[in-house]
């Protein structure tokens, strides 16, 4: 490099730094530990071995995660191919590899796992780069590599540790300092994590080589991750729904787990308000089925989530892991092995049995904040309760759809009323659809996943729904009788009708009803209301209809207003773009409304051993328990 050059980088490096390590959070922190000191120091393997040795379950998991690792012996090393505008799949993989190859050769020492891990950290590092502008890529594949040279670092060559150690530097840490690359230091969302984490994990591996750097990168780390962890506020609801809590929330705990490992603090970020009660909000978005509620950009499978034993330990409230217990007790432990995240399950899990794991008590489960969301169930051991999820919130919200007011509901083990979640994004890109634009007149609110039109709430005169508008949850009840929750629509209905209120209770753990108070403007208005479901449905006339799905049936009944006439509605994509919905169908009904007038829409939704109970009358939502 010239003269000239070397000045002008440096000058851009030291404005960068400039920027970004204006407060010295390491100040008065620990002297970092040696290699490893990312997650688990050396000696802390034997803690696993007790564990494994100690619970059938752990060890099940621990064999299939070496099982995974002897697979992936004979498989050649990644290569730099792009999916459209992301390397993500790449990084993601590489992470898996590396995370759970370093893995096995901490606990088994096997020389076939270093060996196998040296071979990819080596092709991974010879990348011409790691995808910069799709940040996301550098991050993953910086912790992958960061992992692995740490865990790894006193057994590997040296030019092999050499060829890494360039590459986390030159491929990740500067690529962040270019403003070009980094815009996501400002975003209030899980690129924010993701990055940061990814960041931090590069700057503690190569810290004894880039002191002042590694400083840098993870004071910059401690000041940014706030911004999206403010979004936990006030009781953990996190406004990017049920995937991307897996995906921002497991990152940002990989950062704060890492921090306390290496420093002995994490500088205050696990009592940034709501963080901790997120767990609480992840457990119970799991419906007895095992499905996610799956609102927003978001999977229905439910899966694993290993940060929920971090979660557990620092709250010390083992309840909290029984959704976990119940996939790692009753799942093939070889289904897991996709989580790249996985061996951290072990390193979180302090030792806990999966005997040792209780019940959690509450059935109701509240959270505001961006995305409120209200969850409720009649139990938390019977497969065959009922489970409902009632969403509030704003289109605005990052990842969110035009779902506001929309539920799901299960009952016997099936889901009736359902959510489409998200659609590939490359599916959709690649068509050149205007995916990430969000107002109220873009493209993406024509995505037929995306709009009010196939969600389980309102649609008022065939209009969207306001992507500026905002639903709180206004109102619930544990009383066991009433389990409910209750939210105002009307902001969200601006313009179309002067009020909208949505109440979705379990009446006497038999039932659900949905029902909502509509107040209209000055002019005729006409109200649809829908449901999507994977059942078929056969119209009994009118008011009812009769939905069976995996030998069990469930009726849906119009209570008021009478006369409605229920109808369905095909799912079948509009644009060549939409992808395919095979096997769903919306139910549900059209309804012309007078101006000026006040009209209550009650829908129960009776599953077959409730069909035959005496129906209580449903009373106005004023009248609901609180």
């Amino acid at each position: 490099m010239n003269r000239t050059c070397f000045c002008v980088f440096s000058l851009f490096f030291l404005t960068t730094i400039s920027l970004y390590a204006q407060v010295n959070h390491l100040a008065n922190a620990n002297k970092l530990p040696v290699h490893p000191r990312l997650l688990l120091v050396s000696g802390e393997e034997e803690g696993i071995k007790r564990t494994i040795a100690a619970d059938k379950t752990w060890n099940s998991l621990h064999q299939a995660m070496l099982v995974t690792c002897d697979e992936l012996v004979e498989k050649a090393p990644l290569e730099r191919i792009k999916i459209g505008r992301r390397l993500l799949s790449v990084s993601r993989e590489a992470l898996r590899r590396i995370f759970y190859l370093s893995y096995a050769w901490r606990l088994t020492h096997q020389d076939k796992y270093l060996k196998r891990a040296e071979r990819e950290l080596l092709a991974l590092s010879a990348f011409d780069d790691w995808n910069p502008t799709h940040f996301l890529d550098v991050a993953e594949m910086t912790m992958a590599v960061a992992i692995g040279y740490d865990w790894l670092y006193t057994d590997l060559s040296e030019p092999s540790r050499s060829a890494i150690k360039d590459a986390i530097l030159k491929k990740g840490l500067e690529p962040s300092l270019d403003t070009k690359y980094n815009s996501w230091l400002k975003a209030s969302h899980n690129w924010n994590q993701v990055c940061n984490a990814g960041m931090t994990y590069g700057a503690l591996a190569i810290a004894d080589d880039q002191p002042e750097l590694a400083k840098t990168i993870v004071n910059r780390a401690i000041e940014a991750v706030v911004l999206p962890m403010n979004d936990y506020r006030p009781n953990g609801a996190y406004p990017e729904g049920y995937s991307y809590w897996g995906y921002g929330t497991s990152f940002n705990v990989m950062l704060v787990s890492a921090l306390e490992k290496a420093y002995g603090t994490d500088f205050g970020l696990s009592k940034q308000p709501g963080f901790l009660q997120t767990a609480a909000y992840m457990e119970n978005m799991t419906g007895p089925s095992g499905n996610a509620f799956n609102y927003s950009d978001s999977g229905l499978s439910g899966e694993l989530q290993p940060a929920m034993f971090w979660f557990a330990q620092k709250q010390n409230n083992p309840s909290l892991l029984w959704v976990e217990r119940g996939r790692l007790m009753s799942t093939d432990p070889k289904r897991h092995t996709g989580e790249r995240l996985l061996p951290a399950i072990m390193l979180w899990s302090n030792g806990i049995g999966m005997s040792a794991i209780p019940e959690p008590k509450a059935t109701v489960w509240t959270g505001e904040g961006k995305n409120p969301v209200a969850l409720m169930r009649t139990s938390w051991s019977d497969p065959a309760a009922i489970f409902v999820g009632l969403k509030a919130g704003s289109p605005s919200v990052n990842h969110a759809h035009m779902d506001v007011g929309s539920f799901v509901m299960e009952a016997d083990g099936v889901r009736w009323a359902m959510d489409f979640g998200m659609q590939n994004y490359e599916s959709l890109e690649s068509k050149g659809v205007d995916l990430w634009n969000s107002k109220q007149d873009s493209q993406r609110w024509q995505i037929f996943r995306y709009n009010n039109f196939t969600h389980n709430t309102l649609t008022v005169n065939n209009q969207l729904q306001r992507v500026t508008g905002k639903a709180s949850i206004i109102s619930s009840s544990a009383n066991p009788s009433f389990l409910n929750a209750q939210t105002d629509l009307s902001d969200v209905y601006k313009d179309a009708l002067a009020k909208a209120v949505r109440g979705v209770a379990i009446i006497d753990k038999a039932y659900v009803v949905v029902r909502d108070e509509l107040e209209t403007l000055s002019t005729e208005t006409t109200v649809r209301w829908t449901m999507l479901t994977p059942a078929s449905v056969n119209l009994l006339g009118g008011n009812k209809a009769e939905l069976t799905k995996d030998g069990k049936k469930l009726i849906l009944e119009v209570v008021e207003p009478a006369g409605v006439t229920l109808k369905t509605w095909s799912t079948d994509p509009p644009h060549d773009y939409d992808a395919a919905n095979p096997g769903t169908i919306r139910v549900g009904f059209d309804i012309n409304l007078p101006a000026s007038s006040k009209t209550a829409l009650t829908v129960r939704l009776l599953p077959e051993k409730a069909v035959d109970n005496p129906q209580t009358s449903i009373q106005p939502l004023a009248n609901w328990p609180r």
